[in-house]
């Protein structure tokens, strides 16, 4: 039996059209729409914070909504899912986010998010000073939650009941934004006495005329009895 070509390109034609719509239809069957799991980054008082949430699956374009508006005072979450705002002070927030897709029916999803409002810089101690033979040592780690690189300087002092001190670290150097848990380690060897240890750091970003400080210091006197 003979086909016309006419009907041969017909048929063609009409297999063609049925693989791109089915392709069109397995294009419009969206998997299940759902906000990506993420841990916020931290935001600092009075330092302007933005982050754009994400979802996976749906029809965009998506729209965005607070379920619990428990966000810091003057911090907003935009139709959009952009977190924004400048936090006033520290604390931690908990709240609820809800997405809508543009399907028919619209699928809807949500998720509940923790942010972190910690000081631009922190210090504590990682091993605390301690006294091993006629040395004293230890170290602290260091944070910078902003969106700055700092002038960084770090000294420690260990002062002696007669009011003697001894610098028993230091250093200088560019503290990166958003470096988290820095060690920085100390350790001098000292004379004989009863000894307080004393670490100060300072974070200096000269374009904004920005200064953060921050201390530590012994609780009790470390009592150095090996040596002269």
């Amino acid at each position: 039996m003979s086909v016309r070509r006419a009907d041969l390109l017909a048929l063609v034609t009409w297999v063609l059209l049925l693989g791109s719509s089915a392709i069109a239809q397995q294009a419009s069957d969206p998997t299940t729409l759902a906000l990506d799991p993420l841990t916020l980054p931290t935001a600092s008082p009075k330092h302007p914070y933005k982050f754009q949430l994400q979802v996976h699956g749906g029809i965009p374009p998506f729209k965005y909504a607070l379920i619990e508006t428990t966000l810091p005072a003057g911090m907003t979450l935009g139709p959009d899912g952009l977190l924004s705002g400048t936090p006033p002070g520290i604390g931690q927030f908990r709240f609820s986010v809800s997405v809508t897709d543009s399907g028919t029916p619209a699928q809807r999803a949500s998720r509940t998010f923790i942010l972190r409002v910690v000081a631009p810089m922190l210090m504590e101690w990682k091993k605390y000073a301690r006294v091993s033979g006629n040395r004293v040592e230890g170290s602290v780690v260091v944070s910078n939650s902003t969106e700055d690189d700092f002038d960084f300087t770090f000294i420690v002092l260990a002062v002696a009941e007669d009011g003697r001190a001894t610098a028993i670290g230091y250093q200088r150097f560019d503290l990166k934004s958003g470096v988290d848990s820095l060690e920085l380690p100390f350790g001098e060897t000292l004379p004989r006495g009863a000894y307080e240890v004393h670490v100060d750091a300072v974070a200096e970003v000269p374009p904004k005329d920005a200064i953060y400080r921050a201390r530590l210091q012994t609780k009790e006197k470390l009592p150095v009895i090996v040596g002269p």
